[in-house]
């Protein structure tokens, strides 16, 4: 892969993950809820499912979706409902009553684990992931030489330009912290979250599967 051809991907990468999503959501959501030590466990867990959706867009396995209406309506609905279901929790959140309260505490922030699984979740159920990926990825590969040294490339790449952004989402929004620690302030941004997660999730419906470039 020739340099002009990387820095062509590298620029649409930071396009891609500065393009407000359901990713950019959860890790602000996180980065002001728990802080930005925190919220990178989150985003460990966006990159892993960011990593599936390049697999399954750089195997092939992502036209074979997307050929298949069945299939591409499976996981469009999947990945509506999970963002809806994060939504919808994080709405109805509870919040300290005392404004003294540090907003991370033990109670209140989920597991190092249960926060992997919301991040790996919410990248690899995106059906518009797999529509963009399978869209922009093979423009930047050579079909006259080895694929899979393109694909890694390709991956290290769009993870290490994803993981910045988001770790830029989470430390902004965590800066807000000190005037977060009201329960009507929290309250506020459990709503503002959660609405903003159901009507992304909502969205997901709406994908089409013509949307997709044919291979």
């Amino acid at each position: 892969m020739n340099f002009a051809t990387w820095f062509s991907f590298f620029c649409a990468a930071c396009l891609i993950a500065i393009s407000p999503g359901s990713g950019a959501i959860l890790s602000m959501s996180h980065g002001l809820a728990y802080g930005v030590k925190r919220a990178s466990v989150t985003i460990f867990g966006l990159q892993l499912g960011l990593l599936l959706v390049l697999v399954i867009a750089g195997a092939g396995v992502g036209s074979l979706l997307l050929a298949s209406e069945t299939a591409f309506s499976i996981v469009k609905i999947l990945g509506a409902t999970y963002l809806i279901y994060l939504g919808l929790q994080q709405f109805f959140a509870k919040t300290n009553h005392e404004p003294s309260m540090q907003i991370e505490t033990k109670n209140s922030c989920p597991s190092p684990a249960s926060r992997i699984l919301t991040g790996f979740l919410t990248n690899a159920s995106n059906p518009k992931g797999i529509v963009f990926m399978v869209a922009v990825l093979p423009n930047f590969i050579n079909s006259q030489a080895p694929v899979l040294p393109q694909l890694s490339i390709l991956a290290v790449t769009m993870v290490f330009v994803d993981t910045s952004v988001m770790h830029g989402y989470a430390i902004l929004a965590s800066s807000l912290q000190r005037w977060m620690r009201h329960p009507k302030a929290q309250k506020m941004q459990n709503r503002v979250f959660g609405s903003v997660l159901v009507m992304v999730g909502s969205s997901l419906f709406f994908v089409k599967r013509e949307a997709s470039v044919v291979l």
